[in-house]
C-alpha cells in the first residue's frame, strides 16, 4: 500500500495524498462510517466528503474514531454549489466544522461555479464573493487550502484576476476518455492541482472493451488501470467504493502503465458509453 503514502506538492507548500478516499454516493449513517473506518485502517490517508453529500457526520465519527492522528489525515469538504455570497459560505463552513466533529479541514472547495439547479449558469459575482470568504477561512487556519471544483477556464480566471489566492486544486470529472484537456492544461498552467473524481466513470467504463484489453495485459482490473492512469496524468485520484475488497483494490495501483498504452488511452474517447 505504499502508493497511499505518496504524495503531491500543494501551491501552498503542504503535501497532499495521491489517492483520496471518495464518499459521494454514501449515505450517511453505518455505511459512510464503515467504509470510511476500513478505508482509513487500510493505509488511505485522504478523505474527501462535502457538505451535500450528507455523511460528514459520519465521516468525521470514522476519523475520529480511526485512531490515527488527525494531522496524518488529509480531509476535504465542500461549500455547496449554491451558495454564491459572502455570509452563508462562513455559516456553511462553521456548520460543516462542526458536523465532522473537527478543529480544521486541509482543503475547502466551492463545490460548484453554478448551482446544480442552473448548471452552466454565469454566478462570476458569487464565485468572486464566495472565494473571499474562503481566503479569510483559509487565513485563520482553518482550512488549511481552499480550491474549487468543476471550475471550468472562465471560471478559474475570474478568481485569479479578482482573488488574492490561487486555488490549490481543481476537482473535475477526469477519466480515460474525459479528460477535460483545456481545463486540465490552465490548472497546471497556473499551478492548480488537478483532482480526478470519478475515475471509473461512476463505474460505466468497467465493461470497456479497450481499457480492458490494456488492463490484461498488465494483470490488473479495468478500475485499476483507470485509477493508474489517473495518476500518471499528474492528478491526485479519488475512487469511491464501499466494498473492502474494491477499497483494497482500488490502492494497489503500484504499477507503472508504459508510454505507449498511455497514449492508446489518452486517444479513446466516450469510454463512459
Amino acid at each position: 500500500m505504499g502508493i497511499l503514502t505518496d504524495t503531491y506538492t500543494l501551491n501552498t507548500g503542504a503535501t497532499i495524498p495521491k489517492i483520496g478516499f471518495g464518499t459521494w454516493q454514501i449515505p450517511n449513517g453505518d455505511e459512510a462510517y464503515n467504509a470510511t473506518l476500513f478505508a482509513l485502517k487500510s493505509g488511505y490517508r485522504h478523505i474527501d466528503t462535502a457538505r451535500v453529500y450528507g455523511n460528514e457526520e459520519s465521516v468525521g465519527k470514522a476519523i475520529r474514531d480511526s485512531g490515527i492522528a488527525r494531522e496524518e489525515i488529509f480531509l476535504t469538504t465542500k461549500l455547496p454549489a449554491d451558495v454564491k455570497n459572502y455570509e452563508e459560505a462562513f455559516e456553511k463552513f462553521e456548520t460543516s466544522i462542526k458536523t465532522l466533529g473537527v478543529d480544521y479541514v486541509d482543503l475547502y472547495l466551492i463545490h460548484a461555479p453554478w448551482p446544480w439547479s442552473d448548471r452552466g449558469g454565469d454566478y462570476t459575482e458569487g464565485n468572486i464573493a464566495a472565494w473571499k470568504a474562503l481566503e479569510e477561512i483559509n487565513k485563520s487556519g482553518r482550512a488549511k487550502a481552499v480550491g474549487v471544483s468543476n471550475f471550468a477556464v472562465k471560471d478559474l480566471q475570474a478568481i485569479l484576476d479578482n482573488g488574492t489566492i490561487v486555488p490549490a486544486v481543481n476537482q473535475i470529472r477526469f477519466f480515460i476518455g474525459s479528460t477535460e484537456e483545456d481545463i486540465t492544461q490552465f490548472s497546471q498552467d497556473h499551478d492548480i492541482l488537478i483532482e480526478a473524481y470519478s475515475p471509473l466513470a461512476t463505474g460505466r467504463i468497467l465493461n470497456n472493451p479497450e481499457v480492458k484489453k490494456i488492463a490484461d495485459k498488465y494483470g490488473k482490473t479495468v478500475a485499476q488501470v483507470c485509477i493508474r492512469y489517473t495518476l500518471q496524468r499528474g492528478t491526485v485520484s479519488l475512487p469511491k467504493s464501499t466494498h473492502e475488497e474494491y477499497i483494497l483494490q482500488n490502492a494497489a495501483v503500484d504499477f507503472e502503465i508504459d508510454a505507449e498504452d498511455m497514449e492508446y488511452l489518452n486517444g479513446l474517447q466516450d469510454t463512459e458509453v
